[in-house]
């Protein structure tokens, strides 16, 4: 990992598309300065107890070795390590959400790409959602981030000072997308968007990202003649305040399951005029309210993460 300020690195420590991004925090939450802990569950042992809540309620990793395990939005993670919540360039918002763990190798790109943000006239990154401490299903929020690989970043740069903790839970995002979901808005849109976004797709590391379609097209029209990493930007409902990030499965996880490629092309084309086309007759919304799997439905692997001390 990058030699960066580490301050507090634990927060909280006392149809088939639909699997692509899950349902990603289509609008903003605000968090809380006193939260509450959670009852205790009557049956955590039970194989048919929804995992989100066992999950939700875990406040630190397990010290196992570090591995994604499943699917990004079916799985868990072991060893995980937290982004601490202020770098030189970086400030983790929503602290009391206790989400900012993820796969070593997440946490290595994140402090990656926040060293070259000032390279790309960003100031700094705003990082919301990675995982829970121990990745598996959200009691709300996300139906994927389950395995350590995910990461929500603001589309709103970092001040030039350290955000109070009142701040990070009630400060909202710039939003992007204009009014009626067909474009972005001139009036915030900057080529510093455009050079972020393509300095995260440029990095190895990542899978894909996903975007607003009205911000994928914004991409598009400004990308300019190098236009090869815009195939690993996909449109997708919501993300209209900060973009997705997604990891590859990484080496040490031979349990992580993969997700199929992009196609190679741009994604400019006729695709993305459907998504702009039916953008203004899509709801969306929602704080995950389908209940999720079972603790019999994740992989087996994850009851050892449950149990790990």
């Amino acid at each position: 990992m990058l030699k960066t300020a580490r301050l507090l690195t634990c927060i909280g420590c006392s149809s088939a598309f639909a699997f692509l991004a899950g349902n990603a925090a289509f609008a903003q939450d605000v968090g809380t300065l006193n939260p509450e802990p959670l009852p205790p569950i009557s049956h955590p042992e039970s194989p048919k107890t929804l995992a989100k809540e066992v999950f939700g309620r875990e406040k630190g990793p397990a010290h196992i070795e570090a591995r994604s395990i499943g699917f990004y939005a079916k799985g868990c993670l072991a060893g995980a390590t937290a982004l601490p919540i202020n770098g030189s360039t970086w400030q983790v918002m929503r602290l009391s959400r206790n989400r900012n763990w993820g796969h070593p190798k997440l946490v290595d790109f994140l402090e990656r790409l926040a060293s070259q943000a000032p390279k790309t006239g960003w100031t700094g990154l705003l990082v919301g959602d990675m995982s829970q401490p121990r990745g598996g299903p959200m009691l709300g929020g996300h139906a994927s981030h389950q395995v350590g690989l995910d990461a929500d970043i603001w589309l709103t740069p970092m001040p030039n000072r350290e955000l109070t903790r009142e701040e990070r839970e009630y400060m909202m995002a710039t939003m992007i997308v204009r009014a009626d979901r067909t474009d972005v808005d001139q009036k915030v849109w900057t080529p510093a968007h455009v050079n972020l976004i393509k300095a995260a797709a440029e990095d190895a590391a990542v899978a894909r990202i996903f975007v607003n379609p009205a911000i994928k097209k914004a991409l598009c029209r400004d990308a300019g003649k190098d236009r090869a990493w815009l195939s690993k930007v996909q449109p997708w409902w919501g993300h209209d305040w900060h973009f997705h990030v997604r990891l590859n499965c990484p080496a040490d996880s031979p349990q992580c399951e993969a997700q199929p490629p992009r196609p190679a092309d741009d994604g400019c084309g006729k695709g993305l005029d459907k998504w702009i086309k039916d953008a203004s007759h899509v709801s969306v919304g929602g704080n995950n309210p389908r209940p999720g799997p079972k603790m019999s439905e994740l992989p087996p692997a994850c009851r050892q993460v449950v149990l790990a001390p």
